[in-house]
């Protein structure tokens, strides 16, 4: 139980300084800024930011939503970002628990937010971001593999990667955005470490997650039919649901095939 616990308070600190990272990342990313330099800052009146108030959530709070100096309104995403990273991380370490997979699916939480917002923002997944963290998914997952003597899920992963890129690319010539494609084989790779009912949840739900909210919008009139809407938060909500829901669905649907005893 205090393992337990202690694991969810470093989680949630965790979560807490990646978010307040990834808010820079949303924001200067797309922007073609570094990450370094300049520090952070107010976009409006260049004014650095004090350190008191670079304290996640807090330093929002502390300043009540506005720029110590210029006073202009500050986002309240940015505080939501660093909260719900926080969840995001706590929720992942409840799944995977003290576990060498541990750090890989809180690396995959943190690009997940980062490109679920920019992509909503600017309708663009970041080579940048994409693109390296194939690099950290094998990093992170193949020695674990090789620790246990066991490649069968770095296997599966791989397959599951080339299948859904293949799938995706077929797709794109009606319509998918390339960096969706990009997209499918890290995911494809992280869910297949976790077996194929986590692929085919994933998959599927990003689907229907895209489908739901497309016609919630056409319902609304917020959105028409020649509408471009990004679909890679919907591919990174449908990829989280399987990590956390594909084993009890699995289970659910396996019970409904066997047959009652007498």
């Amino acid at each position: 139980m205090t393992e337990t616990v202690l694991l969810f308070c470093l989680a949630g600190v965790l979560g807490l300084a990646v978010g307040s990272f990834l808010n820079v990342v949303i924001y200067r990313v797309p922007r073609g800024e570094s990450l370094v330099r300049p520090g952070s800052h107010c976009p409006h009146c260049d004014s650095a930011v004090r350190p008191r108030h670079n304290v996640p959530v807090l330093g929002w709070l502390l300043l009540r939503g506005r720029c110590a100096d210029c006073r202009t309104p500050i986002s309240v995403r940015y505080p939501l970002v660093e909260a719900g990273t926080a969840a995001l991380f706590v929720a992942v370490g409840a799944r995977f628990g003290w576990s060498w997979e541990l750090p890989a699916y809180l690396y995959l939480a943190a690009v997940a937010i980062a490109l679920a917002l920019i992509d909503l923002d600017v309708m663009r997944l970041p080579d940048k971001i994409v693109l390296p963290s194939y690099a950290v998914a094998v990093a992170l997952l193949v020695p674990v593999s090789l620790a246990a003597g066991d490649l069968s899920a770095v296997i599966r992963g791989l397959v599951a990667a080339v299948a859904l890129y293949v799938f995706y690319l077929v797709i794109s010539f009606w319509g998918m955005g390339g960096g969706d494609v990009k997209l499918a084989p890290l995911l494809g790779f992280y869910l297949g470490w976790l077996g194929w009912g986590a692929v085919a949840i994933g998959a599927f739900a990003g689907f229907l997650l895209g489908g739901l909210v497309g016609a919630v919008l056409l319902a609304l009139k917020l959105a028409s039919r020649k509408s471009k809407i990004p679909f890679g938060p919907y591919m990174l909500a449908g990829a989280f649901l399987a990590v956390f829901a594909a084993t009890p669905l699995g289970d659910w649907y396996s019970n409904l095939l066997v047959a009652p005893t007498l």
